[in-house]
């Protein structure tokens, strides 16, 4: 079984790395934040920039990332007001919430504001990370392969 597990964690690297990626993660517990970050730099990502507040982060948002993960509970700026304000910023951000709270209203009220998806912190923590990051990635796949090439025709025209 351990086996297995590890090939599908390989797969899931793998499957990732075809893009680089800039990551924010934002969270108050410094283990938690620890945590992913480990988690997610062992998954091949390297440019990964930590937060502990919903403020700090939306004031970097100008540095441009591309997937943002966001505890909900935080200090002055929870996770939901922080996720409206990155969303109106850029609505192509894929952010996703992080919580140790498993109410369904607050995962609901997330995804309908934006998230890309809910996340709960409990002992399968890194595995999640690694799934969420492979979903985003394979959505990343389908939107490239979606974007058409321009048409012969219009080529004639351009100048």
């Amino acid at each position: 079984m351990k086996w297995h597990c590890f090939g599908l964690y390989r797969a899931k690297r793998i499957a990732m790395l075809n893009k680089p990626s800039k990551l924010f993660l934002v969270d108050d517990d410094p283990f938690c934040r620890q945590l992913m970050e480990h988690a997610i730099r062992g998954l091949g990502f390297e440019d990964i920039h930590c937060f502990d507040n919903g403020a700090a982060c939306l004031d970097a948002l100008i540095e441009e990332p591309d997937i943002i993960f966001l505890d909900q509970m935080m200090g002055s700026v929870s996770g939901t007001d922080a996720l409206k304000a990155i969303k109106r910023f850029n609505p192509d951000i894929y952010v996703v919430l992080v919580s140790g709270q498993q109410q369904v209203q607050v995962a609901v009220d997330s995804l309908k504001y934006g998230a890309f998806d809910y996340v709960v912190k409990d002992e399968q923590l890194t595995d999640r990370l690694a799934t969420v990051l492979a979903k985003i990635g394979q959505v990343q796949e389908m939107l490239a392969s979606r974007q058409k090439p321009k048409s012969r025709f219009l080529s004639l025209f351009s100048l």
